[in-house]
């Protein structure tokens, strides 16, 4: 009885620490992704008119979202860094100093001048705060994910958990675009004036809240292991780089078949709506808010089928859908008619969650545990250079070309497709041990220890 009750004692002990992780994971997530997309939104919105007035519309549009691709291009610059520290001295370290460099950042954005009072210093001081907000989302994704998934001890339930921290994406699309939507209302015509500078600061008291919540949370029982068992690695980064270099390829060319479509369908829908279609900007912004609440639901759904059918075949299923569902999106928009736009958001969602659910279980699985948070989030940030950092600005510079949509339904399902091939080309692992060292990867001998 006493071993059964010391038993129970410890799977309790632990359901409640994973529970714990998951939450941590999934609000700081969560605030993160509220300062990126609100950025993200403003950018088609407000940014051109604001800090480019001299500029054509369609050209201060690329300008603006140059700026915004300052952020994809910073993301693996934060991978590199975070995930060097994440290796060597723990994922929730690591996540306390992303949530901090990226809260500051975006409450500074509130503060930026515009052009009229202090010419194109503010669009340079827009491109560093920028900058830092790529770099502190490039070393969260992978903290955040593994705080949830290395807790996990049921193999079958791994993709759902790791699912997550994914939620944070709409959920943080669905807070920003929400308070965008309130002070868009309560400003009206001073929007422009100041009514989007309100969401920004707002920022600094979910900062608190989500500092408060991870720094209560335990380290991950692998990355214990690897300390205990003195396998932690002195260069993470140079050591995944140069024994998993395929990995990291194909989890970064993968994130095609999600990135692009998930940036044209909630970024640049903005500037294509309102700059091109004339349509309501508060209607945007409702239909982006259902996008971000319907994949609330469909995420989590998404990854709980990667733990049944697995976790290739729930991507390639995902993949799919976007090649097909970027010809649709488009159409639909450009009848103008609400109904067929709402229809286009929810087709967007549904296809892109097929795809964001698995995705964190699939890439994070591909590395072995000493290198894994260096591993998972360069892949995966590597594809912001490629895919999410770029699909505006190309989407906008194909709109400006040949002012139509269809061109831009042509470059989605091309990223799809080949997020589909790289896929084809990973390993599955969902039904795999993922907390011992991966024998085909081998290890230096001897392990770096931690106090050198």
């Amino acid at each position: 009885m006493a071993k059964t009750s010391n038993f129970s004692a410890s799977e309790n002990t632990h359901r409640g620490n994973l529970l714990r992780a998951v939450v941590a994971s999934t609000i700081g997530t969560s605030i993160e992704w509220y300062d990126f997309f609100l950025y993200s939104t403003v950018t088609g919105l407000v940014f051109a008119k604001e800090f480019f007035p001299n500029s054509d519309p369609l050209v201060g549009t690329l300008q603006a979202f140059l700026i915004y691709a300052v952020g994809f291009a910073a993301r693996p610059v934060g991978a590199l860094i975070f995930g060097h520290y994440g290796d060597r001295i723990g994922r929730k370290a690591a996540l306390v100093a992303t949530l901090l460099l990226m809260g500051i950042a975006t409450v500074l954005v509130g503060f930026v001048p515009n052009y009229s009072r202090i010419g194109i210093w503010g669009a340079i001081i827009l491109t560093v705060l920028r900058f830092l907000q790529g770099v502190g989302v490039g070393g969260e994704w992978g903290g955040s994910v593994l705080l949830a998934m290395e807790w996990s001890k049921n193999v079958g339930n791994r993709g759902f958990i790791a699912s997550w921290p994914q939620f944070g994406v709409p959920c943080g699309l669905f807070l920003s675009n929400l308070a965008i939507l309130i002070f868009s209302l309560i400003s009206g015509d001073q929007f422009h004036a100041w009514g989007w500078r309100v969401p920004f600061f707002l920022s600094a008291i979910l900062v608190a809240v989500g500092l408060w919540i991870r720094l209560g949370i335990l380290e991950t029982p692998i990355f214990a292991k690897l300390v205990a068992e003195n396998k932690i690695e002195a260069a993470p980064v140079i050591e995944v780089i140069k024994r998993q270099p395929k990995s990291i390829i194909l989890s970064a060319l993968a994130r095609l078949a999600e990135q692009t479509p998930f940036y044209i369908y909630t970024a640049f829908l903005f500037a294509f709506g309102v700059g091109y279609l004339k349509l309501s900007r508060d209607l945007l912004l409702n239909s982006v808010i259902a996008f971000s609440v319907l994949e609330l639901v469909a995420i989590p759904l998404a990854g709980y089928l990667s733990d049944r059918i697995g976790r290739k075949r729930m991507y390639l299923i995902g993949a799919a859908a976007n090649f097909i569902v970027a010809f649709l999106f488009f159409a639909l928009l450009e009848t103008k008619n609400t109904v067929f736009i709402v229809l286009a958001i929810v087709l967007g969602a549904l296809a892109h969650s097929a795809v964001y659910g698995p995705q964190a279980a699939l890439i994070a699985e591909q590395f072995t545990p000493r290198m894994r948070y260096s591993g998972a989030s360069i892949g995966y940030q590597l594809a912001s250079i490629i895919a999410g950092g770029p699909a505006p600005l190309v989407a906008a510079w194909l709109l400006a070309t040949y002012k139509s949509g269809t061109p831009i339904a042509w470059y989605v399902a091309i990223c799809a497709l080949i997020g589909f091939i790289a896929v084809l080309l990973m390993t599955e692992y969902s039904s795999k041990d993922i907390s011992a060292e991966y024998e085909h990867v081998g290890q230096k001998q001897p392990a770096a220890r931690l106090d050198k």
